[in-house]
């Protein structure tokens, strides 16, 4: 699919798929954003489509900087991550940078470092975790 110059992506997006407002807790000034995203949109894009950046490096799902957590329940969709676990799911972490959303959602964002700890404690891949425990 090939846009127009200055077309937003979004605007092809939203009248193929359905959207889920997702309540973003950001850690600065304790604040509240809620953004509407796609279906088949990753959480990430529309936050800074939105103007909101979140922390992201490798935007593929594997080294856990964008980490997120569900707070009061909801679905995402994380077929496009390289490394997500049943646990991170059982545990309420998402990676927004691959994450879709199936249901209204609240996340807790930046929580790279408590998702780094969930994953060394469970003996799975953790990259980026440099401390010898």
């Amino acid at each position: 699919m090939a846009f127009a110059a200055r077309q937003d992506y979004r605007e092809s997006m939203a009248q193929d798929s359905e959207t889920f407002p997702v309540k973003l807790q950001l850690p600065d000034h304790n604040e509240e954003r809620t953004i509407q995203v796609g279906r088949e949109e990753h959480i990430w894009d529309a936050a800074l489509a939105a103007g909101i950046v979140l922390p992201a490096l490798c935007h593929q799902g594997y080294c856990l900087t964008c980490a997120a957590r569900i707070e009061g329940g909801g679905a995402v969709d994380q077929s496009d991550s390289l490394a997500y676990f049943p646990e991170d799911r059982e545990a309420g972490f998402i990676l927004p940078c691959t994450g879709k959303p199936r249901s209204a959602l609240k996340l807790r964002t930046q929580q790279q470092r408590q998702m780094r700890e969930f994953r060394k404690q469970k003996r799975l891949l953790a990259p980026y975790s440099w401390s010898d425990e």
